[in-house]
């Protein structure tokens, strides 16, 4: 019984761990975008919910440093137009002055197709950071995404 115990207990611990590397978006929404930061290791995340987009950022496991929950309306998304090497996408999230852009792309014509994902902060235009995401660890549903253009 000992040893059932212990390895149910192991396969819950395991189950767990894996499930935070994971996009954590629930209650009906769909995940758009999830990844792990190269740097510090957080979390970003972005889920829509049909009535908002949800942007979070934080370390696995914790209270999102960083939580916003903007209605659809406010949010807009550059959509790829098919021309160039750089395809590339990006959901930008309004909060006050700043503007948190999520974005994911890649050169088509390198041999690697090398991806880079992450967020772009800005306040009142100005690119305040930039926080990468490990290539890894990136999912991601912006193509074709049902928000207003950027103007």
């Amino acid at each position: 019984m000992r040893t059932i115990t212990i390895a149910l207990a192991a396969l819950l611990l395991n189950t767990s761990i894996s499930g935070a590397a994971f996009a954590q978006c629930g209650n009906g929404s769909d995940t758009l975008f999830h990844c792990t930061a190269q740097k510090s290791g957080k979390q970003i995340e972005v889920c829509d919910t049909d009535k908002t987009i949800d942007y979070s950022f934080g370390k696995p496991g914790k209270k999102p440093e960083l939580a916003l929950s903007v209605p659809r309306a406010d949010v807009t998304t550059w959509q790829w137009n098919g021309i160039g090497r750089y395809m590339s996408y990006t959901v930008n999230i309004p909060n006050n002055d700043h503007v948190y852009r999520v974005f994911w792309g890649v050169d088509r014509l390198t041999d690697e197709h090398a991806i880079e994902a992450g967020v772009h902060v800005e306040k009142n235009g100005d690119v305040l950071a930039t926080i990468y995401c490990k290539p890894d660890t990136v999912e991601q549903s912006l193509e074709g995404v049902d928000l207003k253009p950027e103007e």
